[in-house]
């Protein structure tokens, strides 16, 4: 059976990491949210409708971090030992960064990225009434750079 593209279709699975070592891993990623220059000052003020959008943009990341096998199919089960979400407030985006740290057999930054994702449509969501136009459209307003930034994994002695 052929794809649309010609390529031969392979089987879906999720990769073995059985053999591989529990190490202490680290991950970071980021994002950036671009808004107008009414919506930051009324985040640096904190005067968003409704309520506190770093708050709730935390909570949205570090619980998407801990659900990624869920939103991601062939993610494995990570115990994660800790997730951190950051911001910096600039004068037409703010960043978001999301640090995942487990001991586990396989990477940490797939849940990194999915936490930065939520965080910031998380925030796009608190903030959706300001960035509309009278069209109810979103000409400013993107989501842009998610990436990894670091990926560590402590070695064994």
């Amino acid at each position: 059976m052929t794809r649309k593209h010609g390529g031969l279709r392979q089987p879906l699975k999720m990769v073995d990491v059985s053999n591989k070592p529990v190490i202490k891993r680290t991950a970071e990623a980021e994002g950036k949210i671009w808004l107008q220059p009414v919506t930051i000052k009324k985040l640096r003020r904190g005067l968003v409708e409704k309520g506190d959008v770093f708050s709730a943009a935390t909570i949205a990341g570090i619980l998407a971090a801990k659900k990624t096998p869920e939103l991601i199919p062939l993610c494995h089960l990570i115990p994660l030992s800790k997730v951190d979400i950051h911001f910096s407030v600039h004068e037409e985006y703010v960043t978001a960064k999301c640090t995942a740290i487990g001991e586990c057999k396989t990477g940490v930054e797939m849940e990194a990225l999915v936490g930065v994702s939520a965080a910031l449509l998380t925030m796009w969501d608190m903030v959706k009434s300001l960035e509309k136009d009278d069209k109810g459209q979103y000409p400013r307003t993107k989501i842009t750079e998610i990436k990894v930034l670091s990926k560590k994994k402590e070695t064994t002695t």
